[in-house]
């Protein structure tokens, strides 16, 4: 039993991973799942298909290893965070398919209660602010929207969760309803400071208190895996919210180190030590990690489109067949137009938090095409980032010793990486493991079950694989990151 499963469910796939007992991937398995858009700005997934991707990514996991689940200690979980289920407790099933953390219909309700001064008691006792991107308003939502839904939460027949949670009830056959104290986070209605479910939030948002999950540490019991699933029960040992996990995997273990993770879309999250940071820049304040029922904090910057322009060349534009291919277009772009890509699609995420606003394309010409187009998707990644790290150095004393370090898919690009070292102006660092967010949940459960090394020695096994330096000088920066600016500002007019 030397092995760990660990399962990371995302907004486009879901994947399992073995870790081995030198915490290196044995096998890996990843089923990708249809996305739907109801309306314009809506986003939902299948809340059934989140699951039995995970029951079958599980399955190929352990076949591929050629393993049973005899040799498997524990499994940790990671997940995409906010977006929001709803289902009956007697007999599983969602009420509605999942809505996604970058669905917006809740746009209205959070610019009222904006309107109506609640945003500095949100921000006081959550960390969050007022936006469609957290769970409380999708859950509101879908208590005032299916039919029967808030009478019988009120009855106490309905369970809301994040994406961990749905996984776990279904892993336990329903006996575990449960989360980790980063996924409670990004709810909107969790105390950060006091570590509970605020009812003032839950009275707030008209939201019945029997309906959330429990609140557990980060490397925690979670729960047993029904026998039948995989041969025999496994424990759950680990959970932890994607961005939070990936940070666990970097070893962002000391205030100051900041890991930025570019998958559908970028976060970045600063450890700033046992106390949170209030920003006043419009960043958020989160949980980077909770062990021993001590949290540690962090700021945290979101951006919702990263890969996911990507995904938009090739599904939308259709002007590339494989991620791979920006790369060389990028390279074979007209250095001599400035095309800027705002992208925008679902609004705008930190530090702006405009809901409305959306994507815009600026100096077009005529003789713009894929490679510009391929080259202004991957800059805006760049640029994005630096109004991330811009607000954290003026929210945080300590930031001018950041160090950044980068996972998730597309770091694996150099082009996009030498570029954000560029824009920023600072060493990039690239480990030799871009499975950070796996790997974060595999050593939470792994430590949890006396296979996996304790912090300290965990943290010395990270490794560089490489450090892009910035070539880019001062004056093209300047000139570069102005222009941005105001085709941010030119996008968020309209």
């Amino acid at each position: 039993m030397k092995h760990i499963l660990a399962i990371d469910q995302g907004t486009t796939s879901t994947r399992a991973i073995l870790f081995g007992p030198d915490m290196a991937p044995v096998a890996s398995q990843q089923e990708e799942f249809e996305q739907h858009f109801p309306k314009s700005g809506w986003v939902e997934h299948e809340a059934s298909e989140l699951w039995s991707t995970t029951a079958s990514t599980c399955r190929g996991a352990i076949e591929k290893a050629g393993i049973s689940a005899t040799d498997i200690a524990a499994i940790g979980i990671t997940n995409q965070r906010e977006t929001t289920v709803l289902w009956d407790r007697a007999t599983g099933k969602a009420l509605h398919r999942a809505i996604v953390w970058q669905d917006r219909r809740t746009s209205e309700l959070c610019q009222q209660l904006k309107a109506d001064g609640h945003e500095e008691m949100v921000t006081q006792r959550t960390g969050l602010l007022l936006d469609p991107y957290f769970s409380s308003t999708k859950l509101n939502w879908l208590l005032d929207n299916v039919e029967g839904a808030r009478a019988r939460a009120e009855a106490g027949e309905l369970a809301f969760g994040t994406v961990d949670s749905w996984v776990i009830w279904n892993l336990t056959g329903g006996k575990s309803h449960v989360t980790d104290a980063t996924n409670a986070a990004r709810t909107m209605l969790y105390d950060i400071r006091k570590g509970r479910w605020s009812k003032t939030m839950c009275d707030l948002l008209d939201i019945p208190m029997s309906l959330l999950p429990e609140v557990k540490d980060c490397a925690a019991d979670f729960g047993m895996t029904r026998a039948d699933l995989f041969g025999r029960e496994i424990p759950i040992l680990g959970v932890a919210g994607d961005q939070q996990a990936a940070t666990v995997g970097q070893a962002c273990f000391k205030p100051g180190m900041l890991k930025s993770t570019y998958g559908t879309g970028c976060f970045a999250l600063l450890n700033t030590g046992d106390d949170p940071v209030i920003s006043k820049n419009r960043l958020l304040t989160t949980i980077a990690y909770q062990l021993d029922g001590k949290p540690t904090y962090a700021i945290e910057g979101s951006i919702f489109i990263a890969g996911a322009v990507v995904q938009w060349l090739r599904d939308g534009l259709k002007i590339i067949r494989d991620a791979k291919e920006t790369q060389s277009l990028a390279d074979n772009a007209d250095p001599s137009q400035d095309v800027v890509l705002v992208p925008a699609f679902t609004g705008l995420g930190a530090p702006y938090w405009n809901a409305e606003c959306r994507g815009a394309i600026y100096g077009l010409t005529r003789n713009s095409g894929p490679a510009e187009m391929a080259k202004a998707a991957l800059e805006s990644v760049g640029f994005q980032t630096r109004d991330l790290l811009e607000a954290m150095h003026a929210d945080w004393l300590g930031a001018e010793e950041i160090a950044l370090r980068v996972d998730g898919g597309m770091s694996a690009s150099d082009w996009a990486m030498q570029f954000l070292s560029d824009i920023l102006g600072a060493p990039v660092d690239r480990p030799d493991v871009l499975e950070t967010t796996a790997l974060g949940a595999a050593w939470l459960a792994g430590q949890r079950a006396g296979i996996y090394p304790a912090m300290e020695e965990f943290a010395a096994t990270w490794a560089l694989e490489r450090k892009f330096e910035p070539t880019m000088d001062e004056e093209t920066r300047k000139t570069r990151y102005a222009r941005w600016g105001r085709a941010v500002d030119a996008t968020l007019a309209v």
